[in-house]
């Protein structure tokens, strides 16, 4: 019996979802493509889950991209190759944080992939790299828009023009990830912060990420504006008691941090 493309792990609230293709770079082959998808549709329905966190097997590659052998051979398209894989749509609507423990290279695909998730964690392995225009393929997951917006537009067409590697250091410099950490100490420190996140509101998570994913698709002006509806939208379901004990709350974990 073949080994799973992908392996789930639940923990509580959070997921550990890992691309389990080490031999291959966790290369995204057709079959990987699909279980992504699969995956993260699956986590979405699971009611226990408010978070995710999404690495690679190895300490090589999360991913190199595209398995470019196994598209010479059977042919590829962008998106949604086939009626049911599209990972960026898969992920774009997961409604919980997805973390991405980047944890060595992350090559055009898999870059891509990185890009897809909320926040970004790296170890010292992790290499960024963007060949779409060495290999001859136009981003079809939204690398070439998202990347941009996350480092500036300079920084973006340096790397996309020449396809040179963006190492984890200068990828937290640039503001692509938030922090980067010896490799045994990656995966835990995004459980950790995976489980950080799951400690708050779980109707407020879950609204913050789609406040702040639909207002980066606004003009700033309209962003203020649909943030003052969404707000007077849920400040009307909320009782006083509520933010009462909500304030409680907020005020012995501080007590617990000190």
């Amino acid at each position: 019996m073949s080994e799973a493309v992908i392996l789930v792990e639940r923990m509580d609230a959070v997921a550990l979802v890992t691309l389990n293709r080490p031999k291959a770079l966790n290369a995204l082959s057709k079959d990987l493509r699909a279980a992504i998808c699969e995956t993260f549709d699956d986590l979405a329905k699971d009611e226990t889950i408010r978070a995710v966190v999404l690495t690679g097997a190895g300490e090589k590659a999360f991913t190199a991209g595209v398995d470019l052998k196994e598209a010479g051979q059977t042919g590829f398209a962008l998106g949604a190759d086939g009626s049911n894989i599209d990972m960026a749509k898969s992920l774009g609507d997961y409604p919980w944080p997805i973390i991405g423990a980047i944890n060595g290279y992350a090559i055009t695909g898999g870059f891509e992939l990185a890009l897809m998730c909320d926040v970004l964690l790296a170890s010292t392995n992790a290499k960024f790299s963007d060949t779409h225009a060495h290999v001859g393929i136009v981003p079809g997951w939204g690398l070439s828009q998202k990347l941009s917006r996350l480092i500036g537009t300079s920084r973006a067409k340096e790397l996309s023009f020449t396809g040179n590697f963006l190492d984890a250091e200068t990828a937290e410099k640039w503001g692509l990830v938030n922090h980067v950490y010896q490799p045994d100490e990656l995966v835990p420190a995004a459980l950790k912060l995976a489980e950080d996140m799951t400690k708050t509101q779980p109707v407020l998570l879950k609204k913050y990420k789609a406040l702040i994913d639909d207002g980066m698709k606004m003009p700033f002006g309209d962003a203020l504006k649909e943030e003052v509806r969404r707000s007077a939208e849920h400040a009307a379901s909320v009782s006083a008691e509520s933010v009462e004990e909500a304030r409680k709350a907020v005020t012995e974990r501080g007590r617990s941090l000190n």
